[in-house]
């Protein structure tokens, strides 16, 4: 990891962290040469809000691989068929970006992958996807993506959090922080980590980072009492989340749904970031809203969205996933 002075948040959401292994195979991927042929595939695999889109839209802004093709192309499953069918030459030397949403279709991929025989000797393409099953489309090794490293989150997680501060100024809320990443690690993602320790720069108040910290711990335990998965398996899922304990005074339960694949709800709803809800309970608007999590600085700019369905209406009842055993929390 590179050792920065404590004011490396000032940058550090100007590049990507951490990756470096994942970044060079990328590279190496796209600069090497190849035969005849279908253009070689490399599949990108990983959980939900990980980096993935992150590190392939990185590597794609390098000047090597701008210039080593004359036009990179971003297509989603739904665009595979109507580009296989299509009159449209793929011609040039081109990188061919396919992102997966839901689960794989073989019959189209195979249908779609066969039409790119028109491609110019040196294309590639690069798959992206949350499901293990993708890695057969691959003629390369895939890139496999987790979740940070203790030791990566934990600094990372501290940068973000003290800001321009100095930490040594605070041996607390370093505890504090410590456990924060530990919290993390085992059960979110970096997407909390970044929006979390957005709100904690904002107060470094010692009985506030512990009180956000005990709603973390509270909303982890009521989800795997209720579900038997940690909050990043259920988001990674698409399965509803109770995030109630966050809000300080809830004049209702608040429960989200991740907005990926079948449940995206394409309504025109207010929307509301996390770290206001965090901060200011009040501006919750009445009935259903989007709840904005965190809106990435880095490209593609992802933001990473929830439905929160209005609770006067009927949701299903709390039940434990489908096929898995019901667990009790652990001590």
């Amino acid at each position: 990891m590179s050792r920065r002075p404590y004011d490396a948040y000032l940058y550090i959401d100007n590049f990507i962290f951490g990756r470096h292994t994942e970044k060079q195979r990328l590279l190496n991927f796209l600069l090497e040469y190849n035969s005849q042929g279908l253009p070689p595939v490399l599949p990108i695999i990983g959980s939900l809000a990980v980096g993935k889109k992150t590190l392939v839209a990185h590597v794609c802004a390098d000047e090597r691989v701008q210039s080593q093709f004359s036009s990179i192309l971003h297509l989603n499953e739904d665009d595979l068929l109507r580009l296989a069918h299509s009159d449209t030459l793929l011609s040039g030397k081109m990188l061919v970006v396919v992102e997966f949403v839901s689960d794989l279709n073989e019959k189209n991929w195979e249908e779609f992958y066969t039409s790119l025989t028109q491609m110019n000797q040196g294309s590639k393409v690069i798959t992206i996807s949350r499901f293990r099953k993708s890695e057969k489309l691959g003629t390369v090794k895939p890139i496999l993506l987790d979740i940070h490293s203790y030791e990566e989150l934990s600094y990372l997680f501290k940068t973000l959090a003290f800001g321009s501060a100095n930490p040594r100024d605070h041996p607390r809320l370093l505890l504090i922080a410590e456990e924060f990443a530990m919290q993390l690690q085992l059960k979110s993602s970096l997407v909390a980590a970044n929006f979390l320790a957005d709100v904690l720069r904002r107060n470094l108040d010692v009985n506030f980072w512990l009180c956000m910290l005990n709603r973390c711990i509270t909303v982890a335990e009521k989800n795997f009492s209720l579900y038997g998965e940690h909050t990043r398996l259920l988001l990674e899922q698409g399965h509803r989340v109770d995030i109630t304990n966050f809000d300080s005074s809830p004049a209702a339960p608040l429960h989200i749904v991740p907005c990926i694949g079948a449940n995206s709800t394409g309504k025109d709803l207010p929307r509301v970031k996390f770290t206001e809800l965090l901060l200011d309970p009040s501006v919750r608007p009445k009935g259903e809203f989007n709840l904005v999590s965190w809106e990435s600085r880095l490209p593609p700019y992802t933001s990473f969205i929830h439905f929160v369905p209005n609770y006067a209406q009927d949701l299903p009842k709390d039940t434990p996933l489908s096929g898995r055993k019901r667990r009790g929390v652990p001590s």
